[in-house]
């Protein structure tokens, strides 16, 4: 059974909707909470680094801070994509 955390930054007031989803999402899966965690991301960064966390859960992915480590990035289409498709333009040769 893979250990988790629950990550709810500070700065989110009404938290209880995101914990209850967080509960819901860990009770589907059959992980084992460790706790639930009201610090900065660093916090459970280091948690993670030090093996003590497998699966850190997270009810929106906007909660994440842009800069954090490890840096995950999720590839889509290009059409999907807010980004500079030129180098994916066959005409562009």
């Amino acid at each position: 059974m893979e250990i988790a955390v629950v990550w709810i930054p500070a700065d989110i007031e009404a938290s209880e909707p995101a914990v209850a989803m967080c509960l819901a999402h860990l009770r589907r899966h059959d992980y084992r909470l460790k706790g639930i965690v009201r610090a900065p991301w660093e916090t459970v960064e280091q948690q993670m680094i030090d093996g003590e966390v497998d699966v850190v859960v997270i009810a929106d992915p906007a909660h994440l801070p842009p800069d954090r480590s490890p840096r995950i990035e999720v590839a889509t289409p290009a059409s999907t994509a807010h980004e500079d498709r030129s180098a994916f333009d066959p005409q562009l040769g």
